[in-house]
């Protein structure tokens, strides 16, 4: 009988810790929301290579203008909101005339309507909640 009793508990503290771990885990996602970067740099890279279709020239250019554009963001995370924003705005600007340099007219058209669908993606996300 004290076997049966063990092994039942056993099961049940098993059961209870894993349902105790889904739902940190769930719980845990909202957090991240709005926090860090939306892509990594690896998924705008993925992304822009397949919408831009760059060229293996192009790549490793474009990575490093993200990359500097990733290093001055985090630098604002201390700055006050209101100057956060003309800030990021003149980083995102930056990053665009970079970018100009480095793709083709038709490509930069092609980045620069990104931009614009994501910039509209983020604010529809904000007015929902």
């Amino acid at each position: 009988m004290k076997k049966l009793s063990l092994v039942a508990a056993l099961a049940l503290g098993g059961l209870l810790a894993c349902t105790t771990a889904r739902a940190q885990d769930t719980n845990a996602a909202p957090k991240k929301e709005g926090k860090g970067p939306r892509f990594s740099i690896e998924q705008r890279m993925d992304m822009y290579s397949n919408q831009l279709s760059l060229t293996d020239d192009q790549k490793p250019k474009v990575k490093a203008v993200l990359e500097e554009t990733q290093k001055s963001m985090q630098g604002l995370r201390e700055v006050p909101q209101d100057e956060r924003r003309e800030k990021m705005q003149s980083i995102r600007q930056d990053e665009a005339k970079k970018m100009k340099d480095i793709l083709t007219p038709d490509q930069y058209e092609k980045y620069t309507k990104m931009m614009e669908n994501m910039k509209k993606g983020g604010r529809k996300k904000k007015a929902d909640q």
